[in-house]
């Protein structure tokens, strides 16, 4: 069971309204619900502040509700406005005021560990969000604190704001949203936390919000399959078409599709050759194109991304 909370506060009493939030729960619902070939993913809930009143109380109830019962994946995305309170960060909700702005990390973070949820993914896209993790309450100063199975990933340090941008989406989250389309994703169209962190710290400047990540796994959860580059019944061929991880394959013009003689086995091979070869798993050797390579009756080997997927293909772990 996989169940997911989605929330976003555009609309304070005390504090000034944002623009992007709902914008940004909008968007991201669909890619968290569904997988990219329209199959079942993580069953959602949004709790967005043009629809609904997300008051401290409504969240807080709403985070229980996502923590009980043991789901096997909890996750829980958050857009709105965050504060910084003596080493903690706010989750402000609507009723938010100076003295009480909304729901503290650590609370979250106490729920979580209370929790009998096997994996929780906590996505936060507010300002100062770093600081989760990392909060004195839950003792040893900024020592990160995070209970097994946990995953934190943050749109900005402890002491930075997350921007919006000028057509009314949340930077951080308008690159999730890129991620989980795909930008994100490994050969085999895994998408995971890890994977975006990656491609959210590529995307964005030494000079901007830096995104953080914090986590206590031993596996990675999908947070999304997307189409793989290259199809698996092809990566499991890596390990019959290469003799070794190492081994090279001399090519000839039967390879190619359009040169005499045809071989149609030969050109059922360049095919996925091609196809790694987009996906940086093989290279030709002394030319530039694999097309080259077979005309030039040269060679062609696996790249060591490439000489990875050989492994598993070999081992029978695709």
């Amino acid at each position: 069971m996989k169940r997911a909370l989605l929330v976003g506060i555009d609309h304070y009493k005390t504090f000034n309204d944002l623009d992007g939030c709902v914008n940004d729960i909008v968007a991201v619902e669909p890619l968290i619900s569904r997988h990219a070939d329209g199959s079942p993913n993580f069953q959602c809930k949004t709790l967005r502040s043009n629809r609904d009143k997300v008051t401290r109380r409504e969240l807080l109830k709403n985070i229980d509700l996502l923590l009980g019962g043991g789901p096997d994946v909890a996750l829980f995305y958050f857009c709105g406005h965050g504060a910084s309170a003596g080493g903690d960060a706010i989750l402000c909700t609507h009723d938010g005021d100076f003295v009480d702005q909304g729901i503290a990390l650590s609370t979250l973070l106490g729920k979580v560990v209370a929790s009998k949820a096997k994996e929780v993914v906590i996505i936060l896209d507010c300002c100062y969000s770093g600081g989760a993790g990392g909060v004195p309450a839950m003792g040893n100063g900024g020592v990160a604190l995070i209970r097994e199975g946990v995953t934190l990933l943050t749109a900005a340090r402890k002491d930075q704001i997350a921007k919006e941008t000028d057509d009314g989406r949340g930077v951080f989250s308008s690159l999730i949203c890129a991620g989980l389309e795909g930008g994100a994703a490994d050969v085999c169209g895994h998408v995971n936390a890890a994977g975006l962190y990656a491609y959210l710290s590529e995307s964005l400047g030494a000079w901007e919000q830096r995104p953080t990540l914090k986590a206590n796994l031993d596996e990675l959860h999908e947070l999304r399959q997307c189409a793989p580059a290259v199809p698996i019944p092809d990566l499991r061929k890596l390990s019959k078409i290469f003799s070794a991880f190492d081994a090279t394959l001399k090519l000839s013009p039967s390879y190619e599709p359009t040169a005499k003689p045809h071989n149609a086995k030969h050109e059922a091979t360049f095919a996925i050759l091609q196809r790694c070869r987009a996906a940086k798993l093989v290279e030709p050797v002394g030319v530039l194109h694999l097309y080259d390579a077979a005309m030039q009756s040269k060679s062609c080997r696996l790249t060591p991304l490439g000489q990875h997927y050989w492994r598993l293909a070999n081992d029978g772990l695709l």
